[in-house]
């Protein structure tokens, strides 16, 4: 009880709370198609997934993408991703989980690499706005890291401790993200990064978001 009110998640909002995996690799192989490349399966793209974006286009072109390469695929990607993301919904419990957190008198936001403009509307759309006391998606050119919107987040929110802050996402990139402002990190396995890469990262990693949660809990009560 001691750790209400001062334990914060921050979620990660494509793979981890928005279930959209068909949408992502659907849109990423538009984007190979662009470039000539043979599109690739879910799980080679679990296995191969990185951040920045570029590297991870690097392992299949076995260079990196020219300037005007990645700017066709980028634009490709999202605008295949926009179609297609309508269909997809919020991970199973997420609801659920988000209601659960709040009532219990804790906070959490969530911090995207998704454009700003279109997370926000969509957030609204699922009816879970209420319970988060930010949401910031991204703002800038796509494909970097989330480290340092990670730090402009956290300093935006008021009364919430890094260190008493979990960090809950689908890639390696989110527990970077969290250990570069002093928070802790559960990866969970459904989103873009197989169990395998995310094991490597050395922080607990989780196979559903009820287990994360729980794992957090934990984590911000230490």
């Amino acid at each position: 009880m001691g750790m209400q009110g001062s334990a914060h998640i921050v979620w990660d909002w494509n793979g981890t709370l928005f279930h959209d995996n068909d949408a992502i690799i659907g849109a990423t192989n538009a984007a190979f198609a662009e470039l000539g490349l043979t599109p690739i399966t879910m799980e080679e793209y679990r296995a191969l997934y990185c951040v920045p974006v570029p590297k991870f286009y690097e392992r299949l072109l076995g260079r990196l993408p020219t300037d005007a390469e990645w700017e066709v695929m980028d634009v490709t990607f999202h605008r295949y991703y926009s179609e297609h993301r309508v269909v997809c919904g919020l991970t199973e419990g997420a609801a659920d989980l988000l209601a659960g957190w709040r009532t219990a008198g804790r906070s959490q936001s969530i911090l995207s690499m998704y454009g700003h403009d279109e997370l926000v509307p969509l957030v609204r759309e699922f009816g879970i706005e209420p319970h988060f006391i930010r949401v910031d998606g991204r703002t800038g050119p796509s494909g970097g890291s989330k480290a340092e919107h990670m730090v402009r987040h956290l300093g935006a929110l008021t009364g919430v401790d890094p260190a008493r802050t979990v960090v809950i996402g689908d890639a390696a990139d989110d527990a970077v993200a969290a250990l570069h402002v002093g928070a802790r990190a559960v990866l969970y396995t459904g989103g873009s990064h197989s169990r395998a890469s995310l094991e490597v990262v050395g922080v607990p990693v989780v196979d559903s978001l009820a287990e994360a949660v729980a794992e957090a809990e934990r984590l911000a009560a230490a």
